[in-house]
């Protein structure tokens, strides 16, 4: 019988969807816009330029968080009374450095030890909306004000979720609510939770220099294609979306530009890196200062890797929960920073 497995094509590298798109995008502008096509890498460039003081300071913690093993301090927020740890889970969840393919193993082991589901279901919506290199990226673009209200409603959506789990845990939606066969692998790998104690200097272990050196240049990466995506679609976003339209359906006053952005948010999975120039650009074009808040808030929870992270572990009627929690905290955030903004 003939062997088939040399015969077969050559292997092409994987491209990252948001490379592919980026390309795509200024493809398109040089073919159907051929003069603006080097505005828009302009544009692209000197946005990248502006912001790269945040992506650095970005990338140097997150490095350094993950090179002392910082993360397993985590560990604290499972233990003792239920409301102490959707507090506690809330509040590391919206502060720790995991990056969503990392939480589905650190959250499947969670639950096989008997975590409860609440302070899981707090760490899981705090986890996606804020970290530090996330807190870095959109202080630099929103400012310092925006960037710390959304820790604090980071936070707040996990205390809800966390809360409003607790006191729902015995009802049909929360009985049961793991999947037979839970998928607990990621793109980072399984690794023991809470192996270690942290080692604050880690330059003196040469394992640990190397994960600051890969976790540095992994983010990197990962910043450097979301925000040039984020960017060039901002480009192409002034020429061609009316500000008097953004401002009439997303401005003013009310419930209704908060909802939408909410509404409007959710389905558009952009993660927080992305969303930040966008929302920077809708703000000047007149969008609401709440509508903005809970458009990178429901976005940030349903973007495709969070969602993921718990769809692969539990039902679909706790999905259904989790996405319900982050719609309504969304909405509430933007409401309160509506209000005090």
């Amino acid at each position: 019988m003939a062997d088939i497995s040399q015969s077969q094509g050559p292997q092409w590298p994987k491209i990252s969807k948001a490379w592919f798109a980026s390309a795509l995008i200024l493809l398109a502008v040089a073919v159907f816009e051929t003069p603006q096509f080097w505005p828009t890498v302009q544009f692209t460039a000197d946005a990248l330029l502006g912001t790269a003081p945040f992506i650095v300071f970005a990338v140097l913690a997150v490095g350094y968080l993950k090179a002392t093993g910082a993360e397993n301090l985590l560990a604290k927020a499972f233990e003792g009374r239920e409301l102490r740890m959707i507090g506690f889970a809330a509040l590391l969840g919206g502060l720790s450095p995991f990056c969503s393919c990392e939480v589905i193993p650190f959250i499947a082991a969670l639950l096989a030890v008997g975590a409860p589901l609440s302070a899981v279901m707090a760490f899981w919506l705090a986890s996606p909306l804020m970290d530090p290199a996330m807190y870095s990226i959109t202080a630099g673009g929103l400012g310092f004000e925006f960037a710390s209200a959304k820790v604090v409603a980071a936070v707040s959506i996990g205390v809800f979720g966390g809360l409003g789990t607790m006191a729902l845990k015995r009802t049909a939606v929360f009985t049961d609510p793991l999947r037979e066969k839970q998928q607990v692998g990621g793109c980072c790998g399984v690794k023991k939770p809470f192996s270690a104690k942290p080692e604050w200097k880690f330059w003196t272990d040469s394992a640990r220099v190397e994960v600051f050196r890969t976790t540095a240049m992994e983010n990197a990466v990962f910043l450097l294609k979301w925000l040039t995506l984020a960017y060039v679609i901002e480009a192409v976003m002034i020429r061609h979306v009316p500000a008097s339209l953004v401002a009439q359906v997303l401005g003013g006053e009310g419930v209704q530009p908060i909802l939408l952005g909410a509404l409007v948010g959710m389905p558009a999975y952009l993660n927080g890196y992305a969303a930040v120039p966008l929302v920077k650009e809708l703000l000047d074009m007149g969008m609401a200062d709440g509508a903005a808040m809970s458009f990178m808030l429901a976005g940030g929870v349903s973007c495709i890797p969070a969602a993921i992270a718990v769809w692969a572990l539990v039902k679909p009627k706790v999905f259904g929960a989790y996405l319900g929690f982050a719609l309504t905290g969304s909405v509430i955030a933007g409401l309160a920073w509506g209000a005090v903004a």
